[in-house]
């Protein structure tokens, strides 16, 4: 047989937690053109402005430092260039656009503390460490190589930073920590250690510079901040301070700020105690505004100097003045207030705070267009869902902090008080408790009360050795182990009673307690139960029973189920003598019960199978994983594989003999413990893999963390394939569901046995109606990942009318139905109003009540509740935006609100009070408010006007106070109804989540659409879950979905699965005729299929073949010679066929379509054999030709230049005789090119060049063959989960595009060729045939 086996990524990522940006170094955010930079301690994010969307989207992670990075700079003249240094003198120049490395600078003389491109050279970097030398590296060209600065060195003070003039050439100022600048210039004096703060003068305190940026409009000017003593404006010409600015308070003090270059003078500061964002203008020494953002200090600020596009900002930007300095602006036009005058323009500043959070600041809107607010710096060492909330994640830090996210929304919900040193372990506690225990490397261990946020316990009987693990044991919530550095395992109760110390030789550094295993007990064991040994003290449990000599199998029998039962309390540990101990906690003694030696180097984690009774695994130094039974005291199976030490270790919850491993190979590994093969090997960390963790209700979903700060999310179904098919084929419980015993068979397919597929099976069985609907769905959700499965199965079942009573409690938080909407935003206002807080108060950066008084009131108004939201926002103080939409409720209603307000600012003895009462035509109110201030003059001229009539007073009809609403009917808002959920659904898409693009659909009940993203997205088995229970509205298009999943399981060991999907279809003759023909069994086998398929048998298929032959049956000719032993007698027939068609002018694809879709299910061995060598090459040549104006009638964009080249590459090298042309081809996809460019093309690429008349002609007839397409469900590119998600390590480059691939990717048959996983799979909808041109078939499904 000749089928290659194609490697298929197995696990897939499903989410990434990014890090947060680093605090601790300077220069560690950067901005260029639409990307901005910020790094964590040894990875660097890039975001990139989407243009479509107006958003930044995490484009990039980049990391080769292996130590802290300590800078980055933007090349200031190619927006696809920038450099960063790191602790381990290292320099990088990135190229962004393909996220590889373009040089390295490697041993840097002393570590390079700061780093800037040099703005007077093209391609070279300078770098100092903190005494100096400057350094320059030259990058390329005739004098690459690194020199040093002539002047720049010897310096008395340490450097904190430098900044090179960005006008003047080789312009370059240092700032110190002594609080002095040294300035060098070209041709004049260099000036070290000057403009110091005069209140240093003449002593020698430290008062380090924090920040410092040139004036962009001058020559000479420069912004310093120091960390006392605040910011000045200094001439570096006459070296004298020009400007001291000074701030509200005395405490606050400045480490960032940066000049806004739409703005001439301005500039804003970040402080450093609390996250508020200053505007100053040169002109002024106090602040123009101030804006609180966050409760944590500023850490870095950058302004992006073009703003997102699509906003058209009509400022007027100065362009007169750019000769002058920023200070030559200081006089404002006179008609402006001081203020106004300093409006703010419109910039986005890049945040970075203390606390690691990131986030892109619009100055003009005042809102943030992105914020991530809270991300670990540091190596993340453990992860844990929560038992009883499996919603929630908590990660373990470096950065002394541990964090709780939301995995839904990948957002922080908590983080613990104060830092804790290094954390490196987490324990959450059974149950429903709300606690963690976490253990440092030198604080010893704490507990810490998540909703209260409160440290409650600390253990310190390691005093100040590290603990290398803490587990809360499972079964009872009083106890917590521990284990340190040094060499004790201590087991405690959780109010500090010392219950085992457990002394080991040297440092231990995991533990594990046993799993609560539903022992299988034999039929002797039911018999015996009621032994009245079973009821004895303890002091049986360790010592054998005396055996007498008629009692003895009754006794011995009673020992091992005590044994058995009394077993389970253990606990596993790994030490760094290389050994793995058990301990038996039922007794007093202090000694291992069993010592198993084998590793080489030190055992780091050990963990107890969840499944298997007595199986255990340890991790460890020498690389590898060792799977250790209890009961055979053996080591069973050794796991070779890593090429570094083992890390992260977990144990799959429902199928027994799958593991995984993380390394600091950077690998994560997934294991079948079974025969020890590898079936996975994920690269997607860019460091060390620390922690890994199960979601506890989805059973193949998983997290990982690593030493690259990210968490991820993963999905392990894959790897179980024929599993979910199972489900969805319903087959018998037996193929679904099993004991461990008949699952760990080496060679059986994988069968559920864990709790999760358990109870799903009891609920089903106690089930009286709809059985498969329910079964499908509670499968369904076990087996997908978190991030909309379960809101799209909500809204299945209000689609079918489930009482809306039945809906889950968080439902109203995800995508809601259209006749919910309107009711549940109500009372989310209502709630909002009320200010009811969650389950667990506010948890991190929980909104204030303005905040949520502000989203209630934005609420409102999206519902038209306009008066509700104009009393918020009186409410809210802010009375200018309620009296603008007041007029929307009545004109009465406005008035009397305006009257409010006059009344309100008359007690404030406010001026504002004229215009309102003047609108309102309330004289008398003015009159008297003028009267009791004095002012008699203006009282008097107000007087006077309304006498001579020029005051208005309203008088309300009701025709203008009542609603006109007949000009929009209500298909009008239906239509405008689905054009927004259009909208929405493909921001998801396009964003790596179909399946909440589908529940946008289903929230306005578009069936079609909804399946459609499904399928696009490649969630087949879901597609063909909800498919089934929605019914005959969405039957197209689960059929669609059954015939793609049966294609996948048209591979070794499922053919038979793929019958039974395709005998789901309605009319599947022709389905399960490709199927057998394509089976590659011998002939008895063949048969079998045949008859399972209701086909005639082969000898038959031959009659019937030769028979449609002589009738001039074509395609039945076809059909039945491929399903005979002679197939290839079918090739000569329909590619002659195809052949005559396209040489005639009235040919189109769907004439065309059936007969080669037919064909390519040949076999492949009959196909591969060399007297069929020309008419697989035509076939091969057909099938790329028509696939190519398949793509183009599915929307495939990206594929369609592809397939033209791959039919042309195939044209150009074979001997064929086939109606296409080179020429013609490339005509066609140029023709195709300008008559589609405007559709494809973003507006700010390329200018348009309108297509030729030829060109409009030969697309015409291109449309003309394509026609419509018939199957809704398949237009649209294919996008699955995770396409967008960067892969840190696994740099993998595109044979289709030569560009690196951006989310999974599909290896093709040769093993090394790679294409990404959505062009794969949008190439085998259109073309079966490998890009190869082996004849192989595709199968990416």
């Amino acid at each position: 047989m000749t089928h290659t086996q194609v490697k298929m990524a197995q696990v897939k990522q499903v989410g990434l937690l990014a890090a947060g940006c680093q605090p601790w170094n300077k220069d560690v955010c950067a901005a260029s053109g639409d990307r901005f930079a910020y790094c964590a301690t040894l990875a660097i994010y890039i975001y990139q402005l989407d243009h479509r969307y107006n958003e930044f989207k995490l484009w990039a992670i980049m990391s080769e430092h292996k130590k802290t990075i300590t800078a980055i700079s933007w090349c200031p003249h190619n927006h696809d260039l920038f450099a960063s240094a790191s602790a381990d003198n290292l320099v990088i120049i990135w190229n962004v656009a393909e996220q590889k490395v373009a040089g390295k600078l490697d041993s840097t003389k002393g570590i390079p503390a700061s780093l800037s491109w040099c703005w007077n050279v093209g391609d070279a970097v300078a770098f100092v460490s903190h005494r100096g030398p400057l350094y320059i590296w030259t990058i390329s060209g005739p004098d690459s190589g690194v020199t040093v600065h002539k002047e720049a060195h010897s310096f008395l003070s340490d450097i904190c930073l430098f900044r090179w003039h960005p006008k003047k050439k080789g312009k370059v100022v240092f700032g110190h920590t002594d609080g002095s600048l040294s300035i060098f210039q070209p041709g004049s004096k260099s000036q070290k250690h000057v403009l110091r703060p005069e209140s240093l003068e003449g002593t020698d305190e430290e008062d380090p510079v924090t920040a410092l940026e040139w004036d962009p409009l001058s020559t000479d000017y420069l912004l310093v901040a120091n960390l006392h003593n605040g910011i000045r404006l200094v001439d570096s010409e006459s070296l004298s301070c020009i400007t001291v600015f000074s701030f509200p308070s005395a405490a606050a003090s400045v480490q960032c700020l940066a000049w806004v270059p739409s703005a001439p003078g301005m500039f804003i500061t970040g402080d450093s105690q609390v996250g508020v964002l200053r505007v100053w203008n040169v002109s002024r020494t106090t602040p123009i505004d101030n804006f609180k953002l966050k409760k944590t200090g500023f850490h870095g600020l950058h302004v992006l100097s073009s703003p997102p596009k699509k906003k058209s900002f009509s400022s007027q930007s100065p362009t007169k003045n750019h000769h002058m300095s920023s200070t030559s602006e200081a006089v404002p036009p006179p008609t402006l207030t001081q203020n106004q005058a300093f409006s703010l323009p419109p910039g986005h500043a890049v945040c970075c705070f203390m606390d690691g959070g990131v986030g892109l600041y619009d100055t003009g809107a005042k809102k943030w267009d992105f914020l991530r607010d809270l991300g670990h710096v540091e190596t993340i060492f453990d992860c844990k869902f929560k038992p009883d909330n499996p919603d929630l994640l908590a990660t373990a830090s470096f950065d002394g902090t541990i964090k709780v996210w939301d995995i839904n929304t990948l957002t922080a919900v908590y983080t613990s008080p104060g830092n804790e040193g290094v954390i490196y372990s987490l324990s959450w506690a059974p149950g429903d408790l709300n606690c963690i225990a976490g253990a440092t490397s030198r604080n010893g261990g704490f507990i810490w009360d998540v909703p209260r946020g409160k440290m409650i316990t600390r253990f310190n009987e390691h005093g100040k050795n590290g603990i290398f693990c803490i587990a809360w044991s499972h079964k009872d919530s009083k106890r917590i182990a521990t284990c340190s550095g040094d060499g004790f395992c201590i087991i405690r109760t959780i109010d500090g009673k010392i219950l085992h110390k457990y002394k080991h030789p040297l440092a231990v550094f995991g533990c594990d307690w046993s799993q609560n295993n539903n022992l299988k007990q034999n039929s002797n064991d039911w018999l015996l139960l009621n032994h009245p040994c079973l009821e004895a003290p303890s002091e049986l449990w360790g010592k054998k029973l005396k055996l007498n000599r008629e009692n003895m199998r009754g006794d011995y029998l009673v020992y091992n189920i005590i044994q058995r039962r009394h077993k389970k309390d253990m606990i596993a540990t790994g030490c760094e003598d290389k050994n793995v101990r058990v301990y038996y906690l039922a007794t007093s003694s202090d000694q291992p019960l069993k010592v198993f030696s084998g590793h080489t180097a030190k055992v780091f984690h050990v963990r107890w199978s969840p499944l298997r009774e007595g199986i255990l695994c340890s991790g460890s130094d020498d690389g590898t994983v060792r799977i250790w039974d209890y009961t055979q005291d053996a080591c069973i199976n050794v796991l070779n594989g890593h090429t570094a030490p083992v890390r992260g270790l977990l144990w799959n919850t429902e199928i027994p003999y799958l593991l995984i491993s993380g390394s600091w190979d950077y690998t994560i590994k997934v294991w079948d413990t079974r025969d020890g093969t590898c079936l996975d090997t994920v690269y997607d960390h860019g460091a060390d893999v620390y922690g890994l963790t199960c979601h506890p209700s989805r059973p193949f979903t998983m997290a990982s963390c690593s030493r690259d700060s990210t968490v991820r999310l993963w999905s392990l179904t894959p790897l179980i394939n024929p599993l979910q098919i199972n489900i969805l084929a319903d087959r018998s419980w037996d193929e679904i569901i099993g004991n461990t015993d008949r699952a760990v068979e080496v060679g059986a397919s994988p069968l559920l046995c864990g709790k999760v597929s358990r109870d799903i099976k009891q609920e089903v069985d106690k089930l009286t109606g709809n059985l498969r609907g329910r079964k499908l769905r509670w499968f369904s959700e076990c087996f997908s990942p978190p991030g909309g499965s379960k809101n799209l199965w909500d809204l299945v079942a209000v689609i079918k009318g489930q009482d809306d009573s039945l809906l889950p409690q968080n439902y109203c938080k995800g995508i809601m139905h259209m006749k919910h909407l309107v009711r549940f935003r109500m009372s989310k206002a209502q709630e909002l109003t009320t200010v009811k807080m969650s389950k667990f108060g506010g948890g991190i950066g929980a909104p204030s009540k303005e905040e949520r008084l502000k989203e209630a009131a934005e609420i409102h108004l999206r519902l038209g509740q306009i008066q509700r939201y104009c009393e918020l926002m009186v409410e809210l103080g802010q009375w200018d935006k309620a009296l603008s939409v007041a007029p929307g409720v009545s004109m009465k209603y406005w008035k009397k609100l305006m009257q409010r307000r006059a009344d309100q600012l008359i007690q404030e003895e406010n001026d504002d009070v004229i215009p309102y009462c003047i609108a309102t035509g309330d004289v008398k109110k003015l009159v008297t408010f003028f009267t009791l201030r004095g002012q008699l003059k203006e009282a008097l001229l107000v007087a006077q006007a309304a006498c001579e009539g020029n005051m208005q007073t309203f008088l309300c009809s009701a025709s203008n106070g009542s609603a006109n609403f007949e000009g929009n009917s209500m298909e009008d808002y239906n239509e405008l109804l689905h054009k927004v959920s259009k909208e929405l659904a493909e921001w998801y898409f396009q964003d790596g989540y179909a399946v909440l693009a589908a529940c946008c659909y289903l929230a306005v009940e578009n069936i079609e659409l909804a399946m459609a993203n499904l399928i696009r997205g490649n969630e087949l088995e879901l597609a063909v879950s909800v498919g089934t229970v929605l019914g005959e509205c969405a039957a197209q298009a689960t059929h669609y979905a059954l015939e793609l999943l049966a294609r996948k399981c048209m591979t070794v060991t499922t053919w038979d699965l793929a019958a039974d999907l395709l005998m789901m279809i309605p009319n599947n003759e022709l389905q399960l005729v490709k199927l057998c023909a394509f089976y590659p069994g011998c002939t008895a086998e063949i048969n079998d299929l045949h008859e399972k398929c209701n086909l005639p048998d082969v000898e038959e298929c031959m009659h019937l073949a030769d028979v449609a032959q002589t009738e001039g049956n074509i395609f039945g000719s076809i059909k039945y010679y491929l399903l005979t032993i002679e197939p290839e007698k079918a090739l000569p027939i329909g590619i002659h066929y195809v052949k005559e068609q396209i040489s005639s002018s009235d040919w189109t694809l769907d004439s065309l379509c059936p007969f080669l879709d037919l064909l390519s299910y040949i076999r492949t061995e009959k196909l591969l054999l060399h007297k069929c060598s020309e008419f697989r090459n035509e076939l091969l040549i057909l099938c790329g030709y028509i696939g190519a104006l398949l793509a183009i009638r599915r929307q495939y964009t990206s594929i369609v230049p592809a397939l033209y080249e791959y039919t042309s590459q195939l044209l150009k090298r074979r001997e064929v005789c086939v109606p296409l042309k080179i020429e013609q081809l490339s005509e066609e996809l140029d023709a195709w090119r300008a008559c589609t460019q405007s559709l494809n093309k973003s507006s700010d690429e390329l200018p348009y060049t309108p297509p030729s008349e030829m060109q409009q002609e030969i697309y015409a007839t291109l449309v003309s063959r394509i026609k419509e397409e018939p199957l809704k469900v398949t237009i649209g590119p294919d996008y699955v989960t995770g396409s967008n998600l960067p892969s840190h390590s696994d740099v993998h480059i595109s044979c289709l595009t030569g560009l690196r691939i951006q989310g999974p990717v599909f290896f093709l048959e040769d093993g090394k060729s790679t294409i990404s996983l959505n062009d794969a799979l949008m190439w085998a909808k259109v073309n079966p045939f490998s890009p190869l041109g082996t004849g192989i078939r595709l199968n990416p499904f």
